[in-house]
């Protein structure tokens, strides 16, 4: 009992400190034309690092191997059928060995901490860092993953990156319990996190022109109709007109 008091009372102390969760949000950068992208752009997609686990009690993740599978088919095949949209703009990465698949990993892993600031630090005014603030009062949105990722696996043959991340926390018995009796003593704690990034990022300048980040999305990736509506969502005001309805 003192055990599971001590940590109620450490998630009193977490839900206190941490902003409250953030509505889907996307935004565009400041001096981007999407149409840009349209017409001959090709644009190069990443397979998407998918991390799928359990929330413990005391809120650390879990990964777990079997929902990470189930993830990635799902999402992989819903992604599929949503490139088959845009017909040949949205180009597949080939796939990354050795250097190359280092290299990947450690843009994938930098996209989602940049994602993450981009919530935190212009989504919520009261974060905002302090070399940030300027250019929230004038509406600009610059942010970057740096000139570096020209050197990306097939960038030499395309303009645009799409780069994808989701991470999904499922809370586990002892973390909805723990969430019941917070609640009843006026603490508020969070079940589970189901966080979604993506963005299309220029790869000449690594500047990242359009983003939707959530850290609470919705549809349960291990499911094949929450994948596709992750995907959906993921994709919530994408600045490309479908291959069918630009012909229209």
């Amino acid at each position: 009992m003192t055990k599971f008091l001590t940590i109620l009372g450490a998630a009193a102390c977490l839900s206190l400190a941490a902003p409250a969760a953030a509505q889907e949000r996307g935004a565009v950068r400041h001096d981007f034309d999407a149409t840009q992208v349209q017409g001959d752009a090709r644009i190069l997609v990443f397979r998407p690092r998918i991390r799928v686990g359990e929330q413990s009690t005391g809120g650390m993740f879990e990964p777990r191997a079997d929902w990470t599978e189930l993830a990635r088919d799902n999402l992989g095949n819903a992604l599929d059928a949503y490139q088959v949209r845009y017909g040949s703009t949205l180009v597949e990465a080939p796939e990354a060995f050795g250097e190359d698949a280092r290299i990947v990993e450690d843009y994938m892993a930098l996209f989602s901490t940049v994602a993450e600031s981009i919530v935190s630090y212009q989504f919520f005014p009261g974060n905002r860092l302090e070399t940030k603030k300027a250019d929230n009062r004038n509406e600009v949105f610059d942010w970057t993953l740096g000139p570096g990722v020209k050197d990306l696996p097939g960038a030499e043959n395309a303009d645009y990156a799409l780069f994808v991340n989701t991470e999904d926390h499922y809370g586990s018995t002892g973390r909805k319990v723990l969430q019941v009796f917070a609640a009843m003593g006026g603490v508020s704690v969070t079940s589970g996190r189901h966080a979604g990034f993506a963005a299309l990022v220029d790869l000449e300048t690594g500047n990242i022109l359009w983003v939707n980040a959530d850290m609470q999305m919705g549809g349960d990736v291990r499911e094949v109709d929450g994948a596709q509506r992750r995907v959906e969502q993921l994709f919530e005001d994408f600045p490309l007109v479908p291959a069918a309805a630009a012909g229209e």
